[in-house]
């Protein structure tokens, strides 16, 4: 090999050392020859690739302080979520924005109407009853498979949880309301976290919150939405290891919720009545 051939081939093995050194500089197609074997990078592919990642990052963090308003019921029901008004809190791109509320309507807790935007969605009676229809199916399922896994550390979490939902019923006003109303959902989102069964722990995080919105419309005031007695009394069930004993409390507890729920479909009063005409 002559001096320049060698020359030429150690120059591009320094190259390519000090690019595999720079994972995010990736720009342009490089090509590398070492050896008669071609290297190839794609720098502008990763520099897009880590873009994408970090817009993703930010819309689903936007994704998740939206939902905890909703759930929380800081968001009531029919509020409009302008993409430019949620970019500009975000400090975030409109493009950015939309992605966050396209997952939220993904998960149904979200509405989109053509060229109205986005608000926050406002279930029907209908839509009520099939929530809670869903989570009959679902949840004593998932009360007799974590029956089957829990363990005593799993046991001090439903404690602590139970302990948490004690203090904000013992407090008033409307914010210990919606902590409540929160830590009653998040009993049941860490009975699916304990059966172990990710895909349907991801149908639960929905159906909470989607109970959350029928509640904060159809709620009956000064009823508790979800009873705090009864996920003790499922608590003494799981650690006792009475399986068949869990389902049936869990069953009884979800016709509870609904029971408290005022799903009359009542007609809307006529233009001259609603102005006072």
């Amino acid at each position: 090999m002559g001096d320049c051939a060698r020359y030429a081939q150690e120059s591009y093995a320094i190259f390519f050392d000090f690019v595999s050194t720079l994972p995010l500089v990736r720009g342009g197609r490089v090509a590398l020859e070492e050896g008669g074997n071609i290297i190839a990078m794609n720098i502008a592919e990763q520099i897009h690739s880590a873009a994408d990642s970090a817009n993703q990052d930010r819309a689903q963090a936007i994704r998740d302080n939206l939902r905890d308003a909703i759930v929380d019921r800081r968001l009531a029901p029919g509020t409009k979520l302008s993409e430019g008004e949620v970019g500009m809190l975000f400090d975030v791109s409109r493009t950015v924005a939309r992605a966050a509320l396209q997952m939220l309507s993904f998960e149904g807790l979200v509405r989109t109407e053509r060229n109205r935007g986005a608000f926050v969605a406002n279930p029907s009676p209908e839509e009520a009853r099939q929530v809670f229809a869903s989570r009959r199916l679902i949840e004593p399922g998932i009360a007799i498979a974590a029956c089957g896994r829990v363990t005593a550390a799993d046991i001090a979490a439903f404690r602590a949880q139970l302990d948490e939902e004690g203090r904000f019923i013992a407090e008033r006003g409307p914010t210990a309301r919606r902590s409540e109303i929160k830590a009653s959902g998040d009993f049941h989102l860490l009975l699916a976290s304990v059966a172990g069964n990710a895909i349907l722990q991801r149908f639960m995080e929905e159906l909470v919150a989607r109970s959350s919105l029928v509640i904060a419309l159809y709620g009956r005031s000064g009823v508790s939405a979800c009873g705090h007695s009864e996920h003790t009394e499922m608590v003494g069930a799981l650690e006792s290891g009475d399986c068949g004993l869990v389902s049936r409390l869990m069953l009884h507890h979800i016709d509870h919720i609904e029971a408290d729920l005022d799903l009359r479909v009542r007609a809307g009063p006529a233009l001259r009545e609603a102005l006072n005409f």
